[in-house]
């Protein structure tokens, strides 16, 4: 099935799905770290093998981050991961370029976590869904939904009621490992080689003063709202 609104080479998209039926996705750390490992080495012309991750010992998967990719497909621009679900914000570089990603890391994923678990049938709910983001203040607001999205992992009904503890929630995300935040707003460490880091580093407040950024978000939410 095509989609209703193609993906097109330049433009930049918020890419998202969640477990099929809600299920968990990651179940444990090295979940996470496996996923993050597909996002560096999805993003090339060649295959995913599993050699590429057998070679790695033990469950940080930390060197894996200094393989050589082409970046060919997208740049990935933000991310974050919940148990049941992921966000990404990637920029299409190539005719068909966020497709052929999302379904090298997703279909790794799920061979990985099936074999794992003893989990049979689909992991996912469906196909990726997509999000063009056409507007300036769209692409501003997603950044800052995007970061704060692991904060309902503490304050689940953040979203509705505003976030009630900030100093709680900005000491969550500068320790939460599974999401971009920490690249941005914390300091340098080996998953950055998934970002096109520089691409939007210059476009983003860099204080993570979590009332700043739950200030964009909610003028965002009210902007796309109305578009």
């Amino acid at each position: 099935m095509l989609r209703a609104t193609p993906l097109v080479a330049g433009e930049t998209y918020h890419i998202y799905n969640r477990g099929a039926g809600k299920q968990k996705i990651f179940l444990d750390a090295t979940d996470y770290k496996r996923f993050l490992a597909l996002l560096l080495l999805g993003n090339n012309t060649e295959n995913i093998h599993l050699s590429n991750l057998r070679k790695y010992q033990g469950p940080s998967l930390t060197h894996v981050f200094e393989e050589k990719v082409d970046y060919s497909l997208t740049d990935v621009l933000a991310y974050s991961l919940l148990p049941n679900h992921f966000h990404l914000v990637i920029r299409q570089k190539s005719d068909d370029g966020i497709t052929s990603f999302m379904k090298r890391v997703c279909t790794a994923y799920s061979m990985y976590f099936n074999l794992k678990y003893g989990h049979s049938g689909t992991l996912f709910q469906g196909r990726f869904k997509s999000s063009h983001l056409d507007t300036d203040p769209y692409f501003k607001w997603i950044f800052p939904y995007v970061h704060l999205n692991p904060v309902s992992l503490v304050e689940p009904q953040w979203q509705e009621n505003g976030i009630i503890d900030p100093m709680l929630a900005k000491e969550f995300l500068r320790d939460y490992r599974y999401s971009s935040y920490r690249d941005y707003y914390v300091g340098e460490r080996p998953e950055r080689a998934i970002l096109s880091y520089d691409e939007v580093f210059d476009l983003l407040d860099t204080k993570d003063d979590i009332q700043d950024m739950l200030a964009a978000y909610a003028k965002g939410k009210v902007l796309h709202a109305s578009s």
